[in-house]
C-alpha cells in the first residue's frame, strides 16, 4: 500500500468512490485523485484495487476497500459512487449489492454504456429508496477517462448539484475553458445523448472511410498522400478528432511488413452495440436517421465474408483512375462531400434527440449538448462551437440546415457533393453514407415527396386510408368497387 493511501478502518474520508476498476474505472479514479479528490477504490478483484493503489497511489489520495461495506463507510455523506463495470446483468449485480447499504440522499453514478432504457428503470428504483441514481454518459475512451472526458449526466437536480463540482473537475475544457460537461435532463437522458454520440460516432467514421475509399480507389493516391490530404483538412472547417487520427493511420507503415497499416487491417468493422441502439431506438421514435443506418449496416455487411467472397465475381465498372489535375480537383469535391454530410448526420442527431426529448419530458438543450460535446469525446470537431451558437440564437432551430450560414455551407457544397457521389458509382466504389446524406438533404428540401404513392398504395390493398392536400379529413377509395371515394368513419 503506498504512503498516500488511507486505512479503509477510518472510514468517512473519501470524497468520491469508484466500483469497477477496468481500464475506464482505473482512469477516472486516477483523473478525480489528481484533481486533489480523495478517491475511494473497490473492485470485485481486490488484485486490481492493489494494482491501482500501488502503481499510481503517488498521484492522489485513493482509500482501497477490501469489500462493498468498507467500500461504502469511507465515503463522506452523502456519499457519491461512480459505478464503472460491464452494461446490463453486472451493473444490476452491483447496485443490487450497494442498494443496501447506501442512505437517503446518496448518488450513484453509472459511468457505464447502459442502455437509456435500463436507466430509466433503474432511476426508478433507487428512488423509491431515496437515493438519486444517475445515469452518465462518458466519452474520450480511457485516454480521455484519464486527461478529461466529454461527461453527459442525466438524473435529478439534486444529484448533479452534488456531482458539479467533481464532474467539472475532471471533464475535458474546450478551447473557451468551459467545462465539457452538464445537467443533460432528468433520468435516462444522459445515457440516451451518450448513445446518440455514439450513432454519429458510427457514421462520422463511415464518412471519413469512404472519402479515403475514393480518394485511393478514383483519384488514386496511396494511403501517405491520402494521409496529408487528411492533414491539411484537419486545419480547416472539418477540423475534428477523427480527421486527426485517421491521417496519422493513414500515414502509419506496417513495422512488419512495411505496408501501409491500413492494407493490413482485414476490412471487417466490428460494433459494440451503441450504434445500433440508436437506430433501433429512432426506428421506435419514428425518426429518420439514415447517416446512421446507413454506417451500422456497413458495418455488417463487413463482417459477412461468406456472403462478400461468393458475390467477388459479379461485374462491375472498371475504370482507371483519373489523370493527376482531375485527382486534385475531385479531393476538393470530396471535402465539400465529407463537410456536408456531416452535418446532415450530425443535424440527424439533434432531431432524435429532441424528438425523445418531448416524448420522454427529458427538456434535452440542443446548444448544450453541442458544447458538452466541443471537448473530450470522439466526435470533438471545430464547427460544434458553431452548432451551440446556432442553437443559442435560435433554441427552437428545427434543423441545422435551416440556419443561415450552414444552409449557405451546405448550398455551396452541393455541386461538388452531386458529382462526387456521382463518379463513385461510375467507378463502382460504395458510398453508402455520402448517398445517404445526400438522399436525406434532396428529401428534406423536396417540396413533395413520392410518399403520396406509398400511401395510396397502403390505402389500395390494406384499406389504410388517406389525407387529401385539398381539404381536411380521412378518406378511403373503393378500389375493390366503384371506386367512389368515402371519408373513413362515415
Amino acid at each position: 500500500m503506498s504512503d498516500t493511501a488511507k486505512d479503509p478502518a477510518v472510514g468517512g474520508t473519501a470524497q468520491v468512490g469508484v466500483t469497477g476498476l477496468a481500464v475506464m474505472g482505473r482512469n477516472l479514479a486516477r483523473n478525480l485523485a489528481r484533481h486533489g479528490h480523495t478517491v475511494a477504490v473497490h473492485n470485485r478483484t481486490a488484485a486490481r484495487t492493489r494494482a491501482l493503489v500501488e502503481g499510481f497511489g503517488h498521484e492522489g489520495a485513493f482509500v482501497p476497500a477490501r469489500t462493498a461495506e468498507e467500500f461504502v463507510a469511507a465515503l463522506e455523506r452523502p456519499r457519491r459512487v461512480l459505478v464503472m463495470v460491464r452494461a446490463g446483468a453486472p451493473t444490476d449485480a452491483v447496485l443490487d449489492g450497494l442498494a443496501p447499504l447506501l442512505d437517503e440522499g446518496d448518488v450513484v453514478v453509472d459511468g457505464g454504456n447502459a442502455h437509456f432504457a435500463d436507466t430509466r428503470r433503474r432511476e426508478r428504483r433507487l428512488r423509491e429508496r431515496g437515493v438519486h441514481f444517475v445515469g452518465a454518459g462518458v466519452s474520450g475512451g480511457e485516454e480521455g477517462a484519464l486527461n478529461g472526458p466529454s461527461i453527459m449526466p442525466g438524473g435529478s437536480p439534486e444529484a448533479w448539484a452534488a456531482l458539479r463540482p467533481l464532474l467539472e473537475d475532471i471533464a475535458a475544457k474546450a478551447a473557451d475553458g468551459a467545462p465539457c460537461t452538464a445537467h443533460i435532463g432528468p433520468d435516462g437522458a444522459g445515457h440516451f445523448v451518450k448513445m446518440v454520440h455514439n450513432g454519429i460516432e458510427y457514421a462520422d467514421m463511415q464518412l471519413i472511410s469512404e472519402a479515403h475509399d475514393l480518394l485511393r480507389h478514383v483519384a488514386g493516391y496511396e494511403p501517405a498522400r491520402i494521409a496529408e490530404v487528411f492533414r491539411t483538412w484537419g486545419t480547416g472547417r472539418l477540423d475534428s478528432y477523427l480527421i486527426r487520427i485517421t491521417a496519422e493511420i493513414l500515414a502509419h507503415a506496417d513495422p512488419v511488413t512495411g505496408r501501409p497499416f491500413v492494407d493490413v487491417v482485414a476490412d471487417a468493422a466490428e460494433q459494440k452495440g451503441t450504434g445500433r441502439w440508436t437506430v433501433q431506438t429512432a426506428l421506435d421514435l419514428g425518426v429518420p436517421v439514415s447517416g446512421i443506418a446507413e454506417a451500422v449496416l456497413a458495418r455488417s455487411l463487413s463482417g459477412h465474408t461468406r456472403l462478400r467472397e461468393a458475390s467477388a465475381g459479379l461485374p462491375g465498372p472498371h475504370r482507371p483512375p483519373l489523370a493527376e489535375e482531375d485527382a486534385a480537383y475531385f479531393a476538393d469535391q470530396i471535402e465539400q462531400a465529407l463537410y456536408a454530410s456531416k452535418l446532415v448526420s450530425y443535424d440527424q442527431g439533434w432531431h432524435m434527440m429532441r424528438a425523445a426529448s418531448e416524448e420522454y419530458g427529458w427538456g434535452i438543450d440542443p446548444g448544450t449538448v453541442a458544447a458538452v460535446w466541443r471537448g473530450g469525446c470522439i466526435i470533438r470537431a471545430a464547427f460544434l462551437d458553431r452548432v451551440r451558437a446556432a442553437f443559442a440564437a435560435d433554441p427552437a432551430l428545427p434543423t441545422l440546415l435551416a440556419d443561415e450560414g450552414f444552409a449557405g455551407e451546405v448550398g455551396e457544397a452541393q455541386p461538388a457533393w452531386r458529382s462526387a457521389v456521382a463518379e463513385a458509382v461510375r467507378h463502382g466504389v460504395p458510398v453508402p453514407g455520402l448517398s445517404a446524406a445526400l438522399a436525406s438533404y434532396d428529401a428534406l428540401r423536396a417540396g413533395r415527396l413520392p410518399a403520396a404513392l406509398v400511401q395510396a398504395q397502403r390505402d389500395y390493398f390494406g384499406a389504410h386510408t388517406y389525407r387529401r392536400t385539398d381539404r381536411a379529413g380521412v378518406y378511403h377509395t373503393l378500389w375493390g368497387g366503384d371506386r367512389s371515394e368515402v371519408r373513413a368513419g362515415s
